[in-house]
């Protein structure tokens, strides 16, 4: 499947693109580190703008669209995660961002500028959100087999971010067909690791190059601890980063131990913003930025010695020195032989004006 498919450009409104040619496109991801208070959440979301995230995203579910309520030992998690041993209904009765929050939530964030956006679980969450006019979609990893939910998110038209952090390259090119069949091209694909913390060895960074083959904007959703994931993803071409993002540590979350608080994610965004700096572009023009800053190392052709008009050019009253605001070197032979018409003096840089042709 080519990449061409898919749009290099995708407007999520008037004054912001996605692209590569664009800026990162930052992520604050509040999920459960609301802890069950639309007040913390609406807090959450102000103190994202403020220190410079491009969009906060919530997670749409309940715990009734996920599971079902019942302890058997198929709904107990039996896993090395940091939710070991918890009931899936429980977890997801304490995570979740319920349904009768999410017109305030949207009526919040447009009154107040904030970019939000949702990743829907099911299909009802996909129509609540296009009730509120939900700008962008996100398929989490584990969803990414969910044809329904795809396909129901692509009819949409929105823009559709795709973690694929479980997911085989079967599944990247099946979600990919689904949504091309439901004439929606708008999609970025994000890298990332669905371990929670992710430890640095399980990272492989590297994957964003394959993702590369498949869309032409790629991102990183990152569940580490550091900052240099982030960083490093970004140096390889991801436009979108999204971390978790907790209003401070005294929040009870089950996201906590990989959630940055205010602080930290304003140190992200800056290094990100930094990287972006030092990245540069591909084809710049590199004398245009050192025109007038560094032509005092280096050289061209001055003259070394006193000339009459009708003098002769030669090795011997030409040299090549610094500083760069004389002939440019690449006269030096062009030059040798030639008369001056005027006199020239000693340190005086030579111009093509005061040689006979």
């Amino acid at each position: 499947m080519s990449k061409h498919n898919l749009s290099n450009k995708i407007k999520i409104s008037n004054n912001l693109t996605i692209s590569n040619s664009n800026k990162c496109f930052i992520v604050a991801e509040i999920s459960e580190n609301h802890s069950g208070s639309l007040k913390i959440l609406k807090k959450t979301m102000l103190q994202a703008k403020r220190i410079g995230a491009d969009a906060v995203k919530i997670q749409t579910y309940q715990a009734d669209t996920m599971t079902l309520n019942i302890k058997n030992k198929h709904f107990l998690i039996n896993d090395n995660s940091i939710w070991k041993g918890e009931q899936l209904y429980k977890l997801y009765k304490k995570a979740e961002t319920p349904f009768k929050w999410h017109k305030e939530i949207f009526s919040f964030a447009k009154k107040n500028k904030i970019l939000c956006f949702s990743a829907p679980f099911d299909i009802s969450a996909v129509n609540l959100l296009k009730k509120l006019e939900c700008p962008i979609y996100k398929i989490a990893s584990p969803e990414i087999e969910d044809e329904l939910l795809l396909e129901s998110v692509a009819k949409t038209k929105k823009p559709i971010i795709i973690s694929t952090g479980i997911a085989s390259e079967k599944n990247i090119q099946n979600a990919i067909r689904i949504c091309l069949q439901n004439k929606n091209n708008k999609i970025v694909l994000l890298n990332c690791i669905s371990s929670y913390p992710a430890k640095n060895y399980e990272l492989n960074l590297k994957h964003i190059q394959v993702l590369k083959r498949y869309s032409p904007i790629v991102g990183y959703s990152d569940h580490s601890k550091s900052d240099l994931a982030s960083i490093i993803s970004v140096a390889n071409g991801a436009k979108i980063i999204e971390k978790h993002f907790i209003l401070n540590k005294k929040i009870k979350s089950p996201d906590i131990s990989f959630s940055y608080d205010v602080k930290e994610f304003q140190n992200l965004i800056k290094k990100i913003r930094t990287t972006e700096i030092m990245m540069g572009k591909e084809n710049v023009n590199k004398k245009k930025i050192i025109k007038g800053k560094l032509k005092t190392v280096t050289r061209s052709i001055f003259f070394s010695k006193n000339l009459k008009k009708g003098d002769k050019i030669s090795h011997k009253n030409i040299k090549s020195v610094r500083p760069g605001t004389g002939l440019n070197l690449s006269y030096f032979k062009k030059i040798i032989g030639k008369k001056v018409k005027r006199n020239c003096k000693f340190g005086e840089p030579v111009k093509i004006k005061d040689i006979f042709n």
